[in-house]
This record gives structure tokens, sequence and C-alpha cells, in this order.
């Protein structure tokens, strides 16, 4: 019999031993998901946190590409209102230059002395001569005019 109760109290002590391990265990599990629960909790709070900056960011880049949009139409008609004032000078560019070239033409004719056809003659040789002289004045000052508007034009598309 003592070895039937030896053998009886050595079993309950290893099942006592195996309850103590199993309550340990379960202690260090407990205290696991206590912090798991916790880090969810901070996780979710992260998530949240995430999906907020998440739609700023949308509403941002929305304001940004209206913002571009903007812009292009804006700089579209600035681009249309150049090129119109462009060609527009270009014409007035050309119209200088052709009115050079009638002032230059009557200033060499009334160095000549030639007739030149010109609406209104005037009858003293002198005035006629200090009339050359303002206009040859004249057409050298527009001449530097245009070749300055003709600078700053090449400067600019550059």
């Amino acid at each position: 019999m003592i070895s039937g109760l030896n053998l009886g109290v050595a079993i309950e002590i290893v099942v006592a031993i195996l309850l103590a391990l199993t309550i340990v265990y379960c202690a260090i599990l407990n205290r696991r998901l206590t912090r798991l629960r916790a880090d969810e909790e901070v996780l979710r709070a992260t998530i949240s946190e995430l999906i907020t900056a998440t739609e700023i960011a949308e509403r941002a880049i929305l304001g940004l590409k209206a913002t571009a949009s903007e812009c292009e139409r804006a700089l579209g008609g600035r681009m249309l209102a150049a090129e119109t004032l462009l060609g527009d000078l270009d014409q007035r560019l050309t119209a200088g230059n052709e009115i050079v070239k009638r002032i230059g033409a009557i200033v060499g004719a009334a160095r000549s002395g030639a007739v030149a056809p010109i609406a209104e003659v005037e009858a003293e040789p002198v005035a006629r001569e200090s009339t050359a002289r303002n206009l040859k004045a004249a057409a050298e000052a527009a001449a530097e005019r245009l070749s300055a508007l003709r600078r700053g034009k090449r400067e600019a598309a550059a």
C-alpha cells in the first residue's frame, strides 16, 4: 500500500506542479494580452490620426490642382496677350523701319538738292537745310529707338 500511496502522492505532486506552471503561464499570458490590448488602442489612435492626415492631404491636393489650373488659365491668357502685343510691336517696327527709310531718302534728296516728293515744299533753301538736319536727327533718333526696342525684344525672348 505504501507504494500505491507513494505513486498517488507522486501523481498528485506532478499534477500540482503542472497546475502551478499553468497558473504562472496564464498570468504571463494575461500580462501579454493586456499589453496587446493597450497597443491595440494606441494602434487605433494612430490609424485614426493617419486617416485624418490623409483626408487633409487629399483636400490640400485638390486645392493645389485648382490653383494650378487657375494659374494655367491666367498664364495662357497672358501668353495670348503677349503674343498679340509682340505681333503689334513687330508691325510697328516694320512701319518704323519704313518711315526711317523714307526719312533717309528725304534727307538724302534734300542734301543733293533734288526735289523730294513732299506735299509741302518750303520756299527758302536755308529753311530746307535746317529741316533736312532736323529730319536726319529725327531719323537717327528713331533708328536708335528701334535698335533699342529690338535689343529689348531679343533680351526678353532670351
